[in-house]
Order: structure tokens, then sequence, then C-alpha cells
């Protein structure tokens, strides 16, 4: 019996929940674990009971889901192109959200947490389409280059058309906030989104991740085993529409996480995304959840961009997987 994913999978559940007493306890004012615990039970009322149960609480399940879902949304875009490299944020599914965000910040008929949500499911769904339907024109079309140029060209595109937007609606702050990513405005309305909606499709994901294992493997194996390539393809990218979208909705612009997590586990575990997937998500919760507490802590009282820190780790590893890739 193979015990690397048990080792992986029972040191991140570790990690998880050390993770998720840290992020309640730690901010611009720590708390002690002793009132965190009062606060969830209800045994407390005071100051620090209002601050864990309705900003630190979901916040700390904002960016635990959020983690988890772009780390999986990540493995599965890796596993049907068989590219190291694809990950929603670098393929431009994450950029096609913030643009619909942005109209949506400046449209007085569609603004507000359910404008940008459904806005950012529109845009999120009109660039997963425009991809799938790049990669599947044709086999040459599957390269890594022509798939990467045509991910960076979307991503460059959605976010200057963006920027003119924010700019002529004067909403540039408020686009920067979705660019670099964050939770300062997370809620219980949010999470609820997330378990919802995101939930939903993660759980139906996971259930093809062993069809995912064959397209891994090569289209012609897949046919040769019963499983139409194409259907999932077209099944995974209808998935990973409306978990980027509330993602992006949620969060902003994360990006890098589902790059660099599946690269991670991989390199322990292997290539079986019946396992690979699961474990995305766990450590993708386990990044976002320390993120989240950096990007509070380092420059207390001033916040800085959740995304900043992904990309930190997310640019070098990037640069590595496409050197690899060339030689």
């Amino acid at each position: 019996m193979n015990k690397k994913p048990v080792i992986v999978a029972t040191t991140g559940i570790v990690f998880l929940v050390i993770g998720m007493m840290a992020s309640m306890a730690i901010g611009a004012k720590d708390i002690p674990i002793n009132e965190i615990f009062g606060a969830i039970l209800g045994q407390s009322d005071g100051i620090h009971a209002q601050l864990v149960r309705e900003i630190r609480a979901p916040r700390m399940f904002c960016s635990l889901l959020v983690g988890g879902m772009l780390a999986l949304t990540g493995t599965m875009m890796q596993g049907v192109l068989r590219n190291p490299i694809s990950e929603p944020s670098i393929m431009g599914v994450t950029q096609g959200a913030t643009l619909a965000v942005a109209i949506s910040a400046v449209s007085p008929l569609i603004g507000g947490m359910y404008g940008n949500f459904f806005m950012a499911l529109l845009g999120s769904a009109i660039s997963g389409v425009l991809i799938l339907l790049f990669s599947m024109r044709n086999a040459s079309m599957r390269s890594l280059s022509k798939i990467l140029l045509a991910g960076t060209a979307l991503s460059t595109f959605f976010l200057s058309l963006a920027s003119v937007v924010a700019l002529l609606g004067n909403r540039s702050q408020e686009l920067a906030f979705w660019v670099a990513g964050g939770f300062r405005q997370a809620s219980w309305m949010q999470v609820a989104f997330l378990v919802i909606i995101g939930g939903s499709f993660s759980i139906a994901s996971l259930m093809i991740s062993s069809k995912i294992n064959l397209i891994h493997l090569g289209d012609e194996v897949a046919i040769g085993l019963g499983t139409s390539p194409e259907r999932i393809k077209m099944l995974t990218i209808l998935f990973l529409i409306p978990i980027c979208g509330v993602c992006v909705a949620v969060a902003g612009n994360i990006g890098f996480v589902g790059l660099f997590v599946p690269h991670i586990i991989r390199k322990l575990i292997g290539n079986d995304y019946r396992k690979l997937m699961p474990l995305s998500f766990l450590w993708g919760s386990v990044l976002l959840l320390f993120a989240d507490i950096l990007a509070r802590k380092l420059m207390a009282p001033y916040e800085l961009p959740v995304g900043l820190f992904t990309a930190c780790f997310g640019v070098p590893i990037f640069l590595m997987l496409v050197r690899k890739e060339r030689k």
C-alpha cells in the first residue's frame, strides 16, 4: 500500500486545523484561543465574540473554500488539457470574470453582491468556452505553446478592457481590489454562495476524477476504454465555470493557486486524479488560509493583497515549468 497519500492527507488536515484557528485568532487585533471557543460555543457576547462570529469566521471559511476550489480547478484543467501550466488565472478564465465584475461595478442595474456574482459567472463562462473551443479544435492546438499563448492573450485582453471600464466609470480603486484579490468583504452570504454553488460543482468534479485520469493518459486510451474525451472535457469546463465565477465574485482575481499546488502534490503522490484532486483541494485551502493571515498581519492594521503571496510562490514555479517544457 502506498502510504504517501495518507501522509500528505494527514499532514494537510493538521495544517488545515491550525490555519483555521490561526485565521480567527490572528489579525490587526489578536484574540485569545479561549475567547474564540467561547464565541463559537455561544458562551460569550463581547466585542471579541462579535469579531469572531461576524468577521473572522466568514473570512476564514471564504479563504478555505476559495483556496481549495482554485487548486481543484487547476488540477482539472491540467488533467484534461494534459498541460502542466494550465490554471484558470493563466488561461484567462478568472480574468474574464474580473472584466464582468468591472462592468457590474459601473452599471446601475446589475451592481451589488448578486450582480457581481452573476456577472462573474457570465465572464468566466465566456472565457472558459473560448479556451475549450481553442484547445479542442484539433490535436495540434493542444501544444503547450499555443494554449499558453491563447490564454495569455485572453488574460491581457480581458484585464485591459476591465481597466478601460473602471477608468470610464471612476472605479479604478474597486477594480484594483479584484485584480489583487482578497477577503476584506467576506461575509456569511459569500460563504453560502461558495458552499452551495462552488461546493456542488466541486463534488460533481470529484465524481469524474476517474474519467479525467483516462483523459490524462491520452485521447486514444480514453476512447479505447469507452470514454469520450470531448464529453469529459466539456463537462470539466462546465464544472469549472461556476466554480471560477463564484471564487472571483468573492475574492477577486487570485492567481497561481491552481498552478503550483497540484504540481507539488503530483510530485508527492503521482498522477492518480482520484487522489490528486481532493488532496489539491485540501492543500489549496491550507495555502490560502495562511496567505490571508500574512496579508492581514505583515503590515497591520493595513492589509496586503492575498494575490501578492500566491504570485510570489506561483511565478517561479510557472517559469520553471515553462523552461522544463521547452527542453
